[in-house]
């Protein structure tokens, strides 16, 4: 019994220790999203300020506010019919850059007589864009915006994907569905306030229900018989068939109705579609993802909206200089370069289109 206590005893003082410690350090804390300015659009409580790092060792730390109206904006939003809004996930919010160095703020300083609401919530994809797009027209008088689209955003939209906060496509029917984020229970609202936890959760990406359901089962160890010859995780991926990019393009054009339904619907002025290209080594897409994007893309410009590929863009920068448009080889959100070129192709467009 006195081991016993001698070793909770110890165990505690050293979770409190980590603690303390990782108190002092530029861990993650708490970003306390939730559905605060509408149900379907989640965004941080106005005014919140928090801390965003990546991995272990807390690269990129980024110290965030929320504006009035729960987004990363050094402005508040009001209404406004001169406002360009910026539409996209982590990569229009993009919590790893320097707040000068975001989009909005990069698209902004090359506009310069229209205010941006860059409106970037991560873990989205095109139905909740279509979302934001509904909300600032409604509710800001908006008119102009801008999507920011990854080619991978199409199959996101589907429901179970991961990359949803509410308006989804049910997989099998591809029907309109509503997927809202369950509300935080109260040993988790608990233990965002907690340094360490954060710390496992959000740099390491440890997930305790697997830690939990693996505490208790047994692994074969690696190299044994099981093991013999190659395993499944390591062939390579198998191309995309003819039914694969079938079942794509049924997918995007689904994707496509729900998406131009809500701009037409919304949208008074102009909506650019700017696609995110590849940048090999540390973004490259698959064939059916580029299959499924492209469809979206050829029916985005049928109905009348304008569209803008990065690839150009990137080619054409790989042409003259080796320097890389990617956070790092295992981040490959746009780099404070990259987005520098992206929104110049934005500003550049939307200049000349302007009416």
């Amino acid at each position: 019994m006195r081991r016993s206590l001698e070793v909770c005893s110890g165990f505690l003082v050293f979770l409190i220790g980590m603690e303390l410690l990782l108190r002092l350090l530029p861990t993650s804390t708490a970003s306390l999203t939730g559905y605060y300015i509408d149900p379907d659009i989640l965004t941080y409580p106005s005014g919140h300020r928090w801390t965003a790092s990546t991995g272990w060792d807390m690269r990129n730390a980024q110290r965030l506010s929320a504006n009035n109206l729960g987004f990363v904006s050094d402005i508040d939003f009001i209404a406004d019919p001169q406002a360009v809004v910026l539409v996209g996930d982590s990569y229009i919010e993009a919590s790893m850059l320097p707040a000068a160095s975001r989009p909005g703020a990069q698209l902004q300083r090359q506009l310069v007589d229209r205010p941006v609401y860059a409106m970037g919530s991560p873990g989205t994809a095109l139905l909740d864009y279509a979302e934001r797009i509904r909300y600032a027209a409604t509710r800001l008088q908006a008119q102009n915006f801008i999507v920011l689209m990854e080619p991978g955003d199409v199959e996101q939209s589907l429901c179970g994907s991961g990359n949803v906060h509410s308006i989804c496509l049910d997989p099998v029917s591809l029907t309109r569905q509503r997927q809202r984020l369950a509300e935080a229970s109260t040993a988790k609202k608990w233990l965002r306030h907690s340094a360490l936890a954060q710390y496992l959760v959000s740099q390491l990406k440890v997930e305790p229900a697997k830690l939990w359901a693996t505490a208790f089962r047994r692994d074969t160890p690696h190299g044994s018989e099981s093991e013999q010859g190659t395993t499944a995780h390591t062939l390579p991926a198998a191309p995309a068939t003819a039914a694969d990019l079938a079942a794509e393009r049924r997918t995007a054009d689904r994707v496509a109705d729900e998406f131009l339904r809500v701009v037409h619907e919304h949208a008074r002025g102009r909506v650019m579609i700017v696609v995110d290209g590849q940048r090999p080594p540390t973004v490259q897409r698959g064939t059916s993802t580029l299959a499924a994007s492209d469809w979206f893309v050829r029916r985005a410009r049928e109905a009348g909206l304008t569209v803008v590929e990065l690839d150009g863009v990137y080619v054409t920068h790989r042409s003259v200089s080796e320097m890389s448009l990617s956070v790092s080889p295992s981040d490959g959100h746009l780099n404070a370069l990259g987005v520098a070129l992206a929104t110049r192709a934005m500003s550049d467009e939307f200049n000349r289109s302007k009416r």
